[in-house]
Formats: C-alpha cells, structure tokens, sequence
C-alpha cells in the first residue's frame, strides 16, 4: 500500500496517537482539552497526503527538504495554524517540534508494520520526511511570529506600567533638588534626577520599539510649527546637556510646515547624542536644516573613524550599537536610539540615510513638506 493511501485511511488513528502524545508535552499548569490538543493533526496529515499525491521536479524537492517551498494551501496552512496556536497554548518550540518528530515516527512505524516494503516506499519515505520538514518549518515560522508578538506585548504593558511609579520618583526627586539647591545634598539629589530622566527616556524608546514591531508605528501628532525655531530650541538644551560637545547649528532660513515638533527634536537629539557618543573627541559636530526642492533636509556629520556602508545600514536595526566604543561613562543605551530616528522619520514620510568617508560621518534625514 502507497503511504499516501495508508495515511488517508488511517488518519482518525495517527491523530489519536499525535493527540495522546501532545497532552504529555503541555505545559505545567495549562490545561487544554482534547479540541485543542487535536488542533489541526488531521488537516497537516491531510496536506501531506496531497503533496505526496504531487507530482514533483528535483528543484522543488530540493527547496522543500531545505524548507524554503512554497506554503500549500496560500499564505495560512494547517501547519501555520498548529504552530500559532500552539504559541498561544504555552507550549515552548521543543515541545511543538518534539509533536512533529513523534508523528513522523508513529506514523512509519505503523505503515511499515502494516505492509511489506517495496521500491516505491523508499520513495514514499523521502517525500512524506520531505513534506514533515516543510510542515514543520512553517509551524516554526508561524510560532516564532506569535511568541514574538507576546513579547513585545509584555514589553509595551511593562514600559506603560513603570510610568506611574518612575513619574513619582522623577516628581520628588526633583522638588528635593529644589529643596536642597546650594546645599550639602545638591549634587546627590541632581544625580537622582538625571538618573530618573535617564530611565524615562530608556522607557520612551522601549515603547516605541514595542509598537514598531507590532505593526503599530511609531505615533506622531503633525501641528503647523516653525523647524528651524523648533531645532534651534533643542541645540541649546544639547548644548547644556552636552557641555564638553561642540555643536554648531546652521540654517538658511525659517522653514515652517506641518511637522511632529516634539518627536523631530527627539530625532535630532539622538544623532547629536550619537555623533558625540562615537564621533572623534574634541571635533565639532555639525549641524544643518535646510529647505530642498523635496522638501526639508537635517544633516548631522561629525569627525570619525570610518564605517564600512553595510555597517552604517546596520546601525537602524533595533538593538545594534556602534562599532567603535563609546566614551566612557556611556553605558545606559538599548541601542535603539537609530532605530528609533528611522521610523520617526518613516512617520513623516521620509528617508535617513547614512554615509561614512574620509574621516566624516554624515547622517541626512530628509522629509517632505506637507504643504
């Protein structure tokens, strides 16, 4: 008998079997019920049927034993679905995986009980292993995609929920700073707030990093305002904040639009913070916002080493730091600081790109007017 013929007869059993051996792996303190330990066993036995029931060229045989063919059934199979909804059960990748190797094990050991091998079972044997791959890698693309979901849930109720307390401690420790100014305690009560103000701002980027990956975006809230008035504001504040940084602002005029102003500050604080984090101590960093044909145009270029492109593309991945230490005392980043530029930007419409040459770093950020 075909192994595609055997299974199809005896579905009701494997799954039986796939069932029992799927409440051993649920996790301690889940309980799911037969329903849900069943989940779709049927329907990924099903699919197998057909994919050995098809006829198939060396290439796609080649591309399904390395898991990368084509899904079956269109952009959601029975085997994506098992392994989301297993994510959402509890159980762990081992434990999903362990399911597909004892299912590939029950069910040859069955059929080669049940009849005497011919040429054609070697066959059988190669695409129905085949096809568990291709099964098992669309399960493992759909879990991670779901176990990354909950993750970045967790971390966006976890940055929400320290708020509250992290704004009481900013609050207090501010008014003691007031309280104690010119006093024994100043400097210790100003550590406690730029410490606090440290910490917001780490809770600032988790959260956006959060909604990013959850497909919602970084949020911006456009209102009619003055860049160039905008960023001027926010050198002096760098300046104070960074008093051994040298920056230098240039302008070539009022450039006025609808802009998120708030978050365009935060951009540009963040690659003045990066060019002085790892730009070339003592060089200036400069600092131009322009008006385009496009649009409007920031650039930030400090004095370096070089970077290799493939290097600078990098650093807009979440949680990529700079390849060149920064300098001492910089330790409180998530490396999300890029990141965070670059879906500010994509917010607003536009691009950032970086470029390294000739002992200068350049990041150009250019965005366009709205009207």
């Amino acid at each position: 008998m075909r192994l595609a013929d055997f299974i199809e007869q005896n579905v009701c059993l494997i799954a039986d079997g796939a069932q029992a051996f799927a409440a051993t792996q649920t996790p301690q303190g889940v309980h799911l019920d037969e329903t849900a330990l069943r989940d779709h066993i049927p329907e990924i036995l099903l699919a197998v049927v057909a994919d050995l029931r098809t006829k198939q060229s060396a290439e796609a045989q080649l591309l399904k034993s390395e898991g990368r063919a084509s899904v079956l059934d269109g952009p959601r199979t029975p085997a994506s679905t098992h392994g989301m909804l297993r994510a959402k059960g509890g159980f762990d990748i081992n434990q999903m995986v362990a399911e597909y190797r004892a299912l590939r094990a029950a069910v040859l050991r069955l059929w080669i009980d049940a009849h005497e091998p011919s040429k054609q079972s070697f066959d059988d044997m190669i695409r129905f292993n085949e096809a568990i791959d291709q099964a098992i890698s669309e399960s493992v693309s759909y879990f991670s995609k779901e176990a990354e979901s909950w993750r970045q849930v967790f971390l966006g109720v976890l940055g929400h929920d320290l708020r509250a307390p992290l704004s009481v401690i900013v609050t207090t420790s501010d008014l003691l700073s007031r309280m104690t100014r010119d006093g024994p305690y100043s400097e210790q009560t100003q550590r406690i707030v730029r410490s606090g103000m440290r910490m917001s701002k780490l809770l600032d980027d988790l959260l956006d990093y959060s909604r990013t990956q959850l497909g919602v975006g970084v949020r911006i809230v456009r209102s009619e305002c003055c860049l160039s008035e905008v960023l001027s504001e926010e050198i002096d504040l760098l300046r104070t904040a960074l008093p051994e940084a040298t920056i230098r602002f240039y302008t070539s005029g009022p450039v006025r639009d609808s802009f998120d102003a708030s978050r365009l500050r935060e951009v540009l604080a963040n690659l003045v913070s990066n060019a002085y984090k790892y730009g070339e101590s003592g060089s200036a960093i400069l600092v131009s916002l322009a008006r385009t044909a496009e649009g409007v145009e920031l650039v930030v270029r400090n004095r370096g080493a070089p970077l290799p492109s493939a290097s600078l593309d990098e650093l807009f991945n979440p949680l990529r730091r700079g390849l060149q230490p920064a300098k001492s005392g910089e330790r409180t980043s998530l490396g999300l600081g890029l990141f965070i530029v670059r879906e500010i930007v994509k917010a607003h419409r536009g691009e950032v790109v970086g470029e390294s040459a000739r002992g200068e770093t350049t990041f150009t950020v250019r965005i366009p007017l709205q009207t």
